[in-house]
């Protein structure tokens, strides 16, 4: 997948200003694809230029003016052609890993902080899906909503990404609790009766 395709999957409801797409991506596009607002501003001006998506300028009165973008049908195509392909295992690339699969080796102390540490970012990142998803649902049951609400495919990426998070928190803590307990009976090992 290119950042094209999330750009465009993430234009399919409305227009947004680049900054408003930002903004989207951090909440709602940031747990299947990360984008920095300057990828993102790049990103529109290709897409505008191929014709994939529109801009239209808007005048402020007290603020500088902006330009909103919406996807074409050129867009709409496009996506549908990358809905086509055939879709490839993610695979995980995550430093912390790389720093656990050595905990035997180096001193464990960091890496028990650096694992609290994730663990409470995956905990926020939690809160922020959950409030995400009950905004989307609005008064409706979940069951509800997933049978007969109106855009769906938001609201199945946002459980994926509350999923993941839950994921992501558990381990981190199962595995600083297992790292701290090995240190403790090491310590009282080496200090002895």
């Amino acid at each position: 997948m290119a950042l094209r395709h999330a750009v465009l999957a993430a234009l399919l409801d409305e227009e947004l200003s680049g900054y408003q797409l930002a903004k989207a991506f951090d909440t709602g596009v940031a747990n299947f694809w990360h984008a920095l607002p300057q990828q993102l501003y790049a990103e529109l001006s290709k897409l505008e230029k191929e014709g994939l998506v529109s801009g239209r300028e808007v005048v402020q009165d007290a603020r500088p003016n902006k330009r909103l973008f919406q996807v074409t049908g050129a867009g709409l195509a496009e996506l549908e052609r990358f809905a086509a392909t055939a879709a490839k295992p993610s695979f995980i690339r995550d430093d912390l890993l790389v720093k656990v699969q050595a905990a035997d080796h180096i001193s464990t102390g960091t890496l028990v902080a650096q694992l609290t540490e994730r663990a409470a970012f995956a905990e926020a990142k939690v809160e922020l899906f959950e409030a995400l998803l009950r905004k989307m649902r609005g008064d409706r049951s979940e069951d509800e909503f997933l049978r007969h609400g109106e855009r769906i495919g938001p609201y199945l990426t946002c459980r994926r990404g509350l999923d993941f998070e839950r994921g992501n928190r558990h381990w981190c803590e199962q595995t600083a609790e297992i790292l701290r307990e090995r240190a403790a009976g090491a310590e009282a090992a080496r200090v002895g009766p």
